[in-house]
């Protein structure tokens, strides 16, 4: 039981600090929750059609997402939790926006991949029209996400312990419920014109 305790205290203190480092600009909580709501949609379809799943992930619920982090989240000194900018991305558990980098120019380098060689040079049985193309570009593009994840996972194990990376692999899986649940008001509140949120509960 202690371990079970120990694991959901971790999960909640890598979401809290994923929410207070990461989580100020009312743009990026919206999007962060249209990305959810379209994570939870490709979560269903992945039961039914897993190609078009990981079309719908990366085309609307990572650009969305990611784009809040990149355009929309202020990168200056960070008073509500008196840190820089260098610090978070130094202390960032997942992927910080150095990793994001890496991993979003994999994602836009697959489709031209499989265009110019569909058969991945006699890996799977090239496609004969444009639908047999996206079919494949989703089945690579879940692989990617899939990779990813290991792949951080294993990193963490390495460089910290086991539990940390498997508490990031969950939390990551569960962050589409856990958004929705967390910035279900940001819409409202950046209607009023509130564009940072002042975090009173940090």
């Amino acid at each position: 039981m202690n371990g079970l305790n120990g694991f959901l205290q971790e999960l909640a203190k890598q979401r809290w600090d994923d929410h207070r480092y990461y989580h100020h600009s009312r743009i990026n909580q919206t999007l962060h929750l249209v990305s959810a709501i379209s994570f939870v949609c490709a979560y269903a379809l992945l039961f039914v059609d897993p190609a078009m799943a990981a079309l719908l992930g990366w085309t609307v619920s990572m650009t969305t997402r990611q784009a809040g982090h990149f355009f929309f989240e202020p990168r200056g000194y960070d008073h509500v939790n008196r840190a820089t900018h260098a610090h978070k991305e130094d202390i960032k558990v997942g992927y910080n926006l150095r990793r994001k980098v890496v991993l979003m120019a994999l994602w836009v380098v697959l489709p031209l991949l499989l265009w110019v060689q569909p058969s991945v040079f006699g890996l799977i049985a090239p496609a004969t029209d444009f639908g047999g193309y996206l079919h494949d570009l989703g089945l690579a593009w879940l692989a990617l996400g899939a990779g990813g994840l290991v792949f951080r996972t294993l990193h963490l194990f390495v460089i910290a312990d086991m539990r940390t990376g498997l508490v990031w692999m969950t939390k990551i899986l569960t962050d589409p419920f856990h958004d929705i649940w967390l910035y279900h008001k940001a819409p409202l509140a950046l209607l009023r014109g509130e564009r940072i949120d002042p975090m009173h509960h940090v």
